[in-house]
């Protein structure tokens, strides 16, 4: 089954940091087809607004046939969403991209910022050793929710957590080793992440973060560099909404 287009009932909405919000939407059929590392498309009900925004799934209940959505508020689509109470609906389109796949090993999962939220349908699903690595600035979210599902170690930019500096310096303060490395977050740290991984032969997706518009592949608003010449627009690149979000480490130049 392909992308379906519905209206979700909205089971529940919290804040679970400053402006981070966690929102639990009712819709089944997505829900069914949805992997980690896929997204969604939301609507706003404002017909000024065309453009849906992508949201990163964090979770998936395929029994209850519910996702939850954990995002930040970084404009007026998105605080309108956080304003939303079980009482409302939400039109979402999904599931959307190409999620991570699952592999056999050691691996290290790392999520930075808003990137740690769609981790956690990974962490939950992966059936192996797992050491996870997350990324804050100064305020901690989620990292509870990780615990029953791997060691988890800490960052950020003020050292209030964990590690003060990067995930890569947590990598390196603790000697985390692994096989396999799955990372989503802002392009800097995914950018250290792939010269890591490529240095040491260490085989690592990579979840990309960008700007959308269409959320389909039609528009080529959201590309990014690639190694291979890509069969849709015959140059070097690839749509991080259609061809990813997730890619491999040797795929995408960053």
């Amino acid at each position: 089954m392909g992308k379906i287009k519905m209206t979700a009932n909205i089971v529940r909405q919290e804040m679970i940091a400053t402006d981070i919000y966690s929102m639990i939407i009712e819709a089944k059929d997505i829900a069914k087809e949805a992997k980690p590392g896929q997204f969604v498309d939301l609507y706003s009900a404002d017909g000024s607004k065309l453009l849906p925004r992508p949201i990163s799934l964090c979770e998936i209940d395929k029994v209850a046939g519910t996702l939850r959505l954990v995002y930040r508020v970084a404009g007026k689509g998105t605080l309108e969403f956080s304003r939303l109470t079980s009482d409302h609906t939400i039109d979402v389109l999904g599931p959307l991209g190409n999620g991570f796949n699952l592999e056999n090993g050691k691996a290290i999962l790392i999520g930075g910022g808003i990137g740690i939220p769609p981790m956690l349908q990974l962490a939950k699903e992966l059936n192996c050793e797992k050491s996870i690595v997350l990324g804050y600035r100064d305020e901690e979210f989620l990292s509870a929710e990780f615990k029953p599902y791997g060691e988890v170690y800490m960052s950020s930019d003020s050292g209030t957590i964990g590690v003060k500096g990067t995930v890569m310096d947590a990598i390196k303060e603790y000697g985390i080793e692994g096989t396999h490395i799955y990372a989503c977050g802002p392009t800097p740290m995914l950018r250290a992440i792939q010269q890591y991984a490529l240095e040491n032969g260490i085989r690592a997706q990579l979840s990309l973060e960008e700007r959308m518009a269409c959320g389909v592949g039609a528009c080529l608003a959201c590309v990014c560099k690639s190694k291979e010449i890509d069969a849709h627009s015959m140059v070097h690149n690839k749509r991080i909404c259609k061809d990813g979000p997730v890619f491999y480490a040797e795929e995408v130049e960053l």
